[in-house]
């Protein structure tokens, strides 16, 4: 048995060795619920590449808070409402993120707030969920995204081909939050502006034969094909077969067909006139601050969906240091704060100057590579639409639809 003196001398040193050791390093979490099989794993990683870039400046310029170090934590949601569910689950109540970059897909967001984000009072920020229904969330002020709603990208499709001279068209659309609010805002849009819809097909993902939808689109007697889904999914599929029917003069895609796989492993000719529609990247300071940062680790600041991954997880950093702790508490109200207007500017990567300014209680606006970000009562932004064109083999930008 020990006695009182040795008891004390154990407990001297025990003392002065935790004295004499380094405290380990705080973690400051963020999950990524990221859609990285399914039908858009084929972009899905660079946007996640991005979010973790934005992390890696954060943690290279001192850290978040006090010196804490922001980690990410991954969960596939697999574009699929019933995958993002459990996978939500995971980072909000095992995990214990304080906040959520994600989801990708219109349904994973919606099955992951509703499920586990609002109920855990977790903010997320999406960077590419484009669904209507995403602003109808009875949300508590925590579902934000940070790209533009199908909304203002459907309605713009419309006005491009109208003001292009076509009248008639045919559409097919996944039959998901995603493309049925795609499809309906242009189909909308179209009608309203004076033009006809000769069929309105939704097809599911998954199957081998899309030759049943294509016929009814082909016997209504529309010669442009609108098809709102995935390159990598049931989109492509159609395309393929589409263009092997020979029925089709014209194809027109939304931003679940772009990328740089829809070139790949297909005859470009047979595209040659597709026009794609898709959210317009910012330019300028910002975006050219993030070009800058992208091309040092080799990745590609034009991606899709790149600059507004890289914009949402830097602004969730902003916001948690704002609010002053890793407490989920605060950090929706201190989430505007640093992305509305009025403060001073601050761009991608310009982390030590943001933390600088937070602590002197000075306001800060960070300006997005992806466009200016202000988010309006239901957590959306405003933002303008490009259109691009497969030409000679490339996907040409010709800029915004007017």
């Amino acid at each position: 048995m020990l006695n009182l003196k040795n008891t004390l001398a154990l407990a001297v040193a025990a003392s002065a060795l935790a004295v004499a050791a380094p405290a380990m390093a705080q973690e400051v979490k963020i999950g990524f619920l990221a859609d990285v099989t399914g039908p858009i794993a084929g972009f899905a990683p660079g946007m996640v590449d991005a979010g973790n870039l934005a992390i890696t400046n954060v943690n290279d310029q001192g850290g978040i808070l006090d010196g804490q170090t922001l980690v990410s934590v991954l969960a596939d949601s697999a574009c699929d409402g019933g995958a993002a569910g459990p996978a939500a689950d995971r980072l909000v109540n095992s995990e214990q993120v304080v906040a959520i970059f994600g989801g990708y897909c219109s349904g994973s967001t919606i099955a992951g707030a509703n499920g586990s984000a609002i109920p855990g009072n977790v903010v997320m920020v999406s960077p590419a969920s484009t669904a209507p229904a995403v602003a109808e969330l009875a949300d508590n002020d925590l579902v934000f995204r940070d790209v533009v709603p199908d909304s203002i990208q459907g309605v713009k499709a419309a006005e491009l081909l109208l003001s292009q001279g076509t009248t008639e068209v045919g559409v097919t659309y996944v039959n998901n939050d995603y493309g049925s609010g795609l499809a309906g805002a242009f189909v909308d849009a179209f009608t309203a502006g004076g033009g006809t819809v000769l069929a309105n097909v939704a097809h599911e993902d998954g199957k081998a034969d899309y030759r049943p939808e294509i016929g009814q689109v082909e016997a209504a007697g529309a010669t442009t094909l609108v098809i709102y889904g995935y390159e990598n999914a049931g989109g492509g599929a159609i395309l393929n077969q589409a263009i092997e029917a020979g029925s089709f003069t014209q194809f027109v895609g939304g931003d679940g067909m772009a990328g740089d796989a829809l070139l790949e492993g297909r005859d470009a000719a047979s595209l040659e006139g597709m026009i794609l529609t898709q959210a317009a990247a910012a330019a300028g300071p910002s975006f050219d601050a993030l070009n800058a940062l992208t091309s040092a680790v080799g990745q590609d600041a034009n991606g899709t969906y790149v600059t507004n991954s890289y914009d949402a997880v830097f602004l969730l950093a902003l916001a948690i240091e704002k609010s002053g702790s890793a407490d989920r508490e605060g950090v929706s109200a201190a989430l505007r704060e640093v992305a509305n207007a009025p403060g001073e500017t601050i761009l991608p990567g310009e982390w030590s100057k943001a933390k600088e300014l937070i602590a002197a209680g000075t306001d800060i606006n960070y300006e997005g590579a992806s466009g200016t970000i202000e988010f309006d009562d239901v957590g959306d932004v405003a933002g303008a639409i490009n259109y691009f064109v497969i030409e000679g083999g490339a996907t040409v930008n010709k800029g915004l639809i007017q």
